[in-house]
């Protein structure tokens, strides 16, 4: 629920270290799959870790008062959305190189714009489209546009994915709305962990890691990336709606960028600082503007 008195400031933060969460997710996941373990299960330990880390979080009172319906809604999404936006993802792999795929899923923020002024539930403002234009930007920028002849197939998968987690952030915000945070972050990890376990056991993947390494890649994805990850994008999103929280939350290839420029020994060019630059100056342009409405409200 979308309150006038929440705090514009901190709920841009909480985006903010959302997309930082989430954005370690590929490091991480290249640190698990180089130790040994097959990405399926590796997801798979990856939510059941963090649903049994929330489980204590989880009061009798948030249970019982929560409409069972809502509830099952909420796994559905956590095991569906997720589930799904990640087999689209790694299925246009097989078709195109991870860069394109990273700059077509990066449209996201302007299909959730023309979702929410299609559906007339958020208006397309200059600023916001301003802001939209230089996120976009900066992201092009420092993925760098496809300069190859791609597969139909693959550009398909990765559109579709895009769309589709373009619906899931109004989804999300909306099947929330009502449910304390931590109870709703506890079930969409939970719908994931649920989804993932039964993928891994039907086709035969599910396994136990036998190296340590790995179990400390797992963990900080279940703490860092699941748990963290979730918690801070509900409240965030919460309080600014999925137009500007998708924008918002396109400081995330910028911060995967950095840390595997520190982890994995990547380069960091120039291409990457302007882009990243461009990005926190559209933060700045979508803090600026919802200040500026709160207090002329």
């Amino acid at each position: 629920m979308k309150s006038p008195n929440g705090s514009i400031g901190r709920a841009t933060l909480l985006i903010v270290v959302s997309a930082i969460c989430f954005g370690s997710i590929s490091v991480l996941t290249i640190l698990v799959t180089s130790a040994g373990v097959l990405l399926l299960p590796a997801m798979a330990w990856r939510y059941v870790i963090g649903a049994a880390l929330l489980a204590p979080t989880v009061t009798s009172a948030a249970a019982h008062t929560v409409p069972r319906r809502r509830v099952i809604q909420l796994l559905l999404i956590g095991g569906c959305g997720q589930a799904l936006i990640t087999y689209l993802s790694l299925l246009s792999l097989n078709y195109i190189p991870v860069g394109p795929l990273a700059f077509l899923f990066y449209t996201y923020p302007a299909w959730v714009a023309l979702i929410a002024a299609a559906r007339k539930t958020e208006r397309l403002t200059p600023v916001r489209i301003t802001a939209l234009v230089l996120a976009l930007i900066g992201v092009t920028v420092m993925i760098g546009t496809p300069a190859e002849r791609l597969s139909p197939v693959g550009v398909t998968l990765a559109i579709a994915s895009a769309i589709l987690y373009s619906v899931y952030l109004p989804a999300l915000e909306h099947l929330q709305d009502g449910v304390p945070p931590m109870f709703a972050t506890f079930l969409l990890v939970a719908g994931a962990a649920i989804s993932f376990v039964t993928s891994a056991l039907l086709t035969g993947q599910l396994s136990i890691p036998r190296e340590f390494p790995a179990w400390i890649y797992i963990l900080v994805l279940a703490t860092v990336s699941s748990v963290l990850a979730f918690s801070t994008l509900i409240r965030g999103l919460a309080v600014l709606g999925p137009v500007r929280t998708a924008i918002i939350a396109t400081v995330e290839p910028f911060f995967t960028a950095v840390l595997g420029m520190v982890v994995l020994g990547n380069r960091f060019s120039v291409a990457t600082l302007v882009g990243g630059a461009l990005i926190a100056t559209a933060i700045l342009v979508i803090e600026w503007s919802s200040t500026r409405a709160r207090a002329t409200a």
